[in-house]
């Protein structure tokens, strides 16, 4: 796997990170992209949209298959059909804080119990091999269960590659500050590579976040929601260019670039319908901040077409059109 400093990974996003904007922050200079999360059940049981969140091609590796269960039975049957299919990297989503997920006792639902955890880590690292399995995880299931050292070495010994670290608890959410402190102590405790994640909002962030942790690399989540463009000025920052030179990305033209990008990648790998309604509410996103905005993701929310929507996008001022 492509762990360095200086290449930073997507994050697993549930209902965004799939193959065109995978696509679409490789082009920006991401390294390595996680899939969706996808249910090691869904997965053995052929449900309906499963497969779709697998799609990939050519140009979308390294690609990490992160996959989400509770029962290590079916994640054993799950890994065999991944690696059957020719995925050759997995991650174990242990920080998913959501309510339907931890429920079952997947997500960040196994921090509350590491034997568990162990059991599905081991499952994985087992039907994969060697070097190919990470598990990505909060601080703990809340202040009081914070995890300590013993479960990140014992996941190290249990064969994972790599280990992701958003230093919030699952209680947490994605409230207060995510605290970087805690990525510094598990990077100390282990030998392996240790990716931080977690309010790294800005390219800035990210190289700070580096600074004071020694994390082995980072891991964008919504910075890369609200701009995908975040991976090229990270790694101009990291390459050692000074930050005044390096251009923040934020004019208008950039924007309008990147945005027609993420739809042409849209159409041209995805069920046209689909994936119109999906990027009426994923421009909104690109948009804030702008001049105007408001008024513009109104009437992208209603477009009826492709068409509209381009025709809206390069007739305003984002585009330098008036």
């Amino acid at each position: 796997m492509q762990i360095s400093r200086n290449k930073p990974w997507l994050a697993p996003l549930a209902g965004y990170s799939d193959l065109p904007f995978r696509l679409l922050c490789r082009e920006y200079g991401c390294r390595a992209a996680c899939t969706e999360m996808i249910s090691a059940k869904g997965l053995v049981f052929e449900s309906p949209g499963t497969s779709k969140l697998l799609e990939t091609g050519p140009a979308d590796s390294p690609l990490v298959v992160q996959l989400f269960g509770s029962e290590a039975e079916y994640c054993a049957q799950a890994m065999k059909l991944l690696v059957k299919a020719g995925f050759t990297a997995f991650d174990l989503n242990a920080g998913c804080p959501v309510r339907k997920v931890v429920k079952t006792g997947a997500g960040a639902g196994l921090l509350r119990n590491p034997k568990h955890l162990y059991q599905i880590a081991g499952t994985m690292v087992q039907e994969a091999g060697q070097g190919r399995v990470g598990v990505k995880l909060r601080s703990g299931w809340d202040i009081a269960g914070t995890l300590h050292s013993e479960v990140f070495q014992e996941l190290e010994r249990l064969g994972v590659a790599w280990i992701t670290v958003h230093p919030r608890t699952a209680k947490q959410g994605f409230t207060g500050r995510a605290d970087w402190g805690f990525i510094r102590r598990v990077q100390e405790k282990v030998a392996i590579p240790v990716l931080a994640c977690g309010d790294l909002f800005s390219a800035e962030d990210a190289v700070r976040c580096l600074k004071e942790t020694g994390a082995a690399g980072v891991m964008f989540a919504r910075g890369a929601l609200n701009n995908p463009m975040i991976f090229s000025r990270f790694r101009q920052l990291m390459d050692g260019k000074n930050e005044s030179a390096v251009p923040a990305h934020w004019a208008p033209a950039d924007f309008k670039t990147m945005i027609l990008r993420h739809m042409q990648l849209c159409r041209e790998g995805q069920d046209a319908v689909r994936s119109l309604l999906k990027m009426r509410s994923i421009i909104p996103r690109y948009l804030k901040g702008f001049p105007g905005a408001k008024d513009l993701r109104r009437r992208i929310v209603s477009a009826g077409s492709w068409e509209e929507l381009e025709e809206l996008i390069g007739r305003t001022a984002l585009g330098g059109e008036g």
